[in-house]
Parts: C-alpha cells; sequence; structure tokens
C-alpha cells in the first residue's frame, strides 16, 4: 500500500501575489511529493503526535474512583483542559505566524512533555502541568488541519484526520487501561501512574522532530513580516494577534486582506480577510471594522458588511463547542455515573478505558466516511443518534451493560470530536481560511465546553443523582442537532463578495 504524500502549493498562485509587491521574495513552493523514506517519516511523525495528544485528558477518570480526588479537584481538573484551550486556541495563529505548522507543531509537543513532567509533582504540578498539556493541545488543535490540509494530497484529508482521532483515541485508551494496574503496582502512587503520559509525550516529540526541515516552506511562508500569507502585500484581512493595521497575522492570499472582519481590534487587525482585492473593511475609519467582532467573513456573505461572526462561523462554534462540551464531561464524570449506578470502582474505571476506545473507533470511521462527500449533514445527524443512545442506556439500565454505553458514548462523542476537522477542510477555501475557521471555532467552542463538567457537577450536587445531568446531555444534543446544520454543507456565495464597510 502506498505511503500519503505531500501536496505541492501550485507556484503560480504564490508568485502573482508576491509580483504585487515590488521587491518581494516569492515565497519557495514546497518540495514535489514523493514516496520513499520521507513519506513514511511524515505518517509516522503524524502518528506518534495524535498517539499523544488527549492522553493527559484520559488519565484522571479510571483514577478518580480509587486514588482519592476530591469533588472540587477532579471538577476543577475537568474545567481546565476546554477552559485552557480556549483561550489559548489564538496562539496558533502566533505559532503559525512566527513558526510555521512544523515548528509548531515540535514546539507545542516540547511543551506537552513539560506539561506531563510537571503534573508528576504532587497536586499544585497536576494542576500547572495540566494547564501547559493543555495550552500545548489548543496550538495541535488548530494547526492539525492545516497541516494535513498541506501537506497531504486532497483525497487523503478524510483519512488522516480520521488516522488523527484513531491514533489519538488509541493512545488515550492504552493510557487509561494502565493506570488502576500502575496505580496499583507502584503502592498507590497517582503520580507514578500520571507520569505515563511522559512516554507518549517524548515519542511525539520525537517523531515530528523530522519535519522541522520542511519549516519554512510552502504556503504560509514568504510574506510580508507580521503575517503568514503567500505571498500577501498586506496583512489586512488575517486571523491576527491583536496587533493593530492587521499586523501580526495570517493572511489568506488577497492583497489588502478586503472584506476583513475584526477581532474587536481598531482597524480591523486581527481578521480573516474574505477574498475582495481592497483593505475596505480594515481602514480606521470605518466604525464597524472597529468595532468587529471575531468573526470569519466569507464572499457573498453579509458578514463582510458587518464585521460580524457569518452563519458558518457561528455553526461551527456551536457545533463544535456542544460536542465539545459533551465529550470533556462525560470524560470526567462517565466513571462516577456508573458507580453511582451500583458498578465497582475498579470495573468503572476500566469503563473509562473502553469508552476511550470507542472515541477512537467513531474518531477514525466519521471522517473518512464524511470527507467522501459534500453535505456532511448525515454523518453528523448519525453521530448525534450514536450519542443519543448512549446517555439512553446510561439513564435506563447502566448497570446492566456499562461497556455497551461506553463504547457507544465513546464512538459517539468521538466522531462529534473528529468531524469538525473535516468541517474546516472542507468549508476552507485555502490554508489560511482553514487555520481561520479553526481557530475561531475551537477558541469559541472550547469556552462553552468548560462549563460542562462544573455544571454536570452541581446538577448532580443538586439533585443527588445522575438523572438529571443526564437528561440535560440529551437536551445539548438537540441543541447540536440544530447548529450542526449550516457547518454541514456548502453554501455557495450568491453574486459577487462585498466589500466591508461599502
Amino acid at each position: 500500500m502506498s505511503v500519503p504524500a505531500p501536496v505541492p502549493v501550485p507556484a503560480a498562485a504564490q508568485s502573482s501575489a508576491a509580483a504585487q509587491r515590488p521587491g518581494a521574495a516569492e515565497p519557495a513552493p514546497p518540495r514535489p511529493a514523493r514516496e520513499g523514506p520521507a513519506a513514511v517519516m511524515l505518517v509516522v511523525g503524524f502518528v506518534l503526535l495524535s498517539l499523544n495528544t488527549r492522553v493527559a485528558f484520559g488519565q484522571l477518570g479510571p483514577l478518580a474512583p480509587v486514588a482519592g480526588f476530591g469533588t472540587g479537584t477532579l471538577t476543577l481538573l475537568g474545567l481546565l483542559p476546554p477552559l485552557c484551550m480556549g483561550l489559548f486556541a489564538p496562539l496558533a495563529a502566533t505559532a503559525r505566524r512566527r513558526l510555521g505548522e512544523e515548528r509548531g507543531l515540535f514546539w507545542a509537543s516540547a511543551l506537552l512533555l513539560a506539561g506531563a513532567v510537571v503534573r508528576i509533582l504532587g497536586l499544585p504540578g497536576l494542576f500547572i502541568g495540566t494547564v501547559l498539556v493543555s495550552i500545548a493541545t489548543a496550538v495541535v488543535n488548530v494547526l492539525i488541519p492545516v497541516f494535513v490540509r498541506s501537506r497531504f494530497e486532497p483525497r487523503r484529508v478524510g483519512v488522516m484526520m480520521g488516522v488523527y482521532a484513531l491514533s489519538m483515541g488509541v493512545g488515550s485508551a492504552l493510557v487509561a487501561a494502565l493506570m488502576v494496574p500502575v496505580w496499583e503496582a507502584s503502592g498507590h502512587s497517582w503520580r507514578t501512574a500520571i507520569g505515563l503520559a511522559a512516554v507518549p509525550a517524548a515519542l511525539a516529540a520525537l517523531g515530528i522532530a523530522p519535519q522541522l526541515r520542511h519549516a519554512g516552506r510552502g504556503a504560509g511562508r514568504g510574506a510580508e513580516p507580521g503575517a503568514v500569507g503567500t505571498g500577501v502585500p498586506s496583512g489586512a484581512g488575517a486571523v491576527g494577534t491583536g496587533v493593530p493595521g492587521g499586523a501580526g497575522a495570517v493572511g489568506t492570499g488577497v492583497p489588502g486582506g478586503a472584506g476583513a472582519v475584526g477581532m474587536g481590534v481598531p482597524g480591523g487587525a486581527g481578521a480573516v480577510g474574505t477574498g475582495v482585492p481592497r483593505s475596505a473593511g480594515t481602514r480606521a475609519g470605518d466604525t464597524r471594522a472597529r468595532a468587529g467582532g471575531a468573526g470569519v467573513g466569507k464572499g457573498g456573505d453579509r458578514s463582510g458588511r458587518t464585521g460580524r461572526l457569518d452563519g458558518l462561523a457561528w455553526s461551527l462554534i456551536a457545533f463544535f463547542g456542544l460536542q465539545t462540551l459533551l465529550f470533556y464531561t462525560t470524560l470526567a464524570w462517565l466513571p462516577a455515573i456508573l458507580v453511582d449506578a451500583g458498578v465497582a470502582k475498579g470495573t468503572a474505571g476500566g469503563m473509562q478505558s473502553l469508552f476511550i476506545l470507542g472515541v477512537a473507533i467513531g474518531g477514525f470511521l466519521t471522517p473518512v466516511l464524511a470527507a467522501a462527500r459534500t453535505d456532511q449533514r448525515p454523518h453528523l445527524f448519525g453521530v448525534l443518534l450514536v450519542c443519543a443512545l448512549g446517555y439512553a442506556g446510561l439513564l435506563v439500565a447502566p448497570a446492566s451493560a456499562p461497556a455497551l454505553w461506553a463504547v457507544v458514548l465513546g464512538a459517539g462523542l468521538g466522531g462529534g470530536q473528529a468531524v469538525a476537522g473535516v468541517l474546516y477542510v472542507k468549508r476552507g477555501r485555502d490554508h489560511d481560511h482553514v487555520a481561520a475557521l479553526s481557530t475561531v471555532a475551537q477558541t469559541g467552542g472550547y469556552l462553552i465546553a468548560a462549563a460542562g463538567p462544573v455544571t454536570a457537577s452541581v446538577l448532580h450536587a443538586v439533585t443527588g443523582t445522575w438523572t438529571a445531568p443526564l437528561f440535560a446531555f440529551v437536551g445539548v444534543l438537540l441543541l447540536s442537532t440544530v447548529a450542526s446544520l449550516r457547518a454541514g454543507h456548502d453554501r455557495p456565495a450568491a453574486g459577487p463578495a462585498p466589500v466591508a464597510g461599502a
């Protein structure tokens, strides 16, 4: 079987953009794809990075029933990952601008390794290390869809996003399954069990390191200082980092970043361009650009005029946010739900591993199937139905078939997490637009998700059972169904792209 190979970016697109700025150096195109050791190393590094991405977050569930962590500790540790990933997702734009995808992923892996080591140093270290791991994961989450689109053939996108989710789930499941045995073998030391996460973290950093030799090539390199574009003569019209005037932004390959949508920065700095060859919408005098919120304008969409999020961006934020809320809440509290239903503590901890295994299965199959279609709504609805079946099982007969409900829930929630990457790639017009959609959706989505573990804990404390939280989860699924309608299919632009502020 041949190994998926990188895809070069057309040189014509780069040279034409560079030609619009006198004296600008033409960015070097990526090296043509070839089968062989380099392609093998790319796939191996990608898999090793993917294996490590969720390991730390799946460790506490199996340990919670046996290691004596308090409810407050578990609630806070369940809150930190989605909260930090939402707050720090925009950091990926800075990493991509300054480092490129390859270096950004490498240094994120190094930070993840540091966080895994810090988590061993007692309870304070567990909190600090979790924050570090979450920041690193935020960067990886945003960069992976862009990396896949830029380094693999278009027909491989669904498979590679599936490999990403499958590897992520397998790595988490293996480490989660070892938590209780290692805890017992080490004399009930949760630090030793938590320390296992450092092994895949080190392998991830080593695996992605060979890709550093590709850093600086291809799309997003060689643009004007302050932007990661494709030879863009102006930094406006980009996903920025809060630097007025569009500096420090991820360009969209459009001169002037036309039709840009601001992120609350005067002058529309830090915006996502929509493809109109003027800087309208980022002028200092444009009050709508001044007041613009974080958004992703699209040609033919009214958001290019208003400086607000368009329907696609809102749909992506809502769908990803609600799915992620359910994922991290279930990840945090599934063992406790099963123990409360009468399942033995050791068995409940083992169900966490089955849940994560289900995440791997659903996370692989859903992107592969969804990427082959233009309309992903049937796949999104299927994912939501599988989730509903899992929660219904926990409501009706949690102790009768806990393994079944764990796997079913994992498959549904894993599919919902993984298919989001396909949505960014399918709805994005180019590498930079994919990065913009990924950043915006994950920033808002993870902040929504941060409310999940705390809300479930409060509902359980007030009612004394997990019935109310489980019914709330089903309600969230209904909201997610509505939220997915726009994100799940392409909608052609109607007419020419408007000029913001016109």
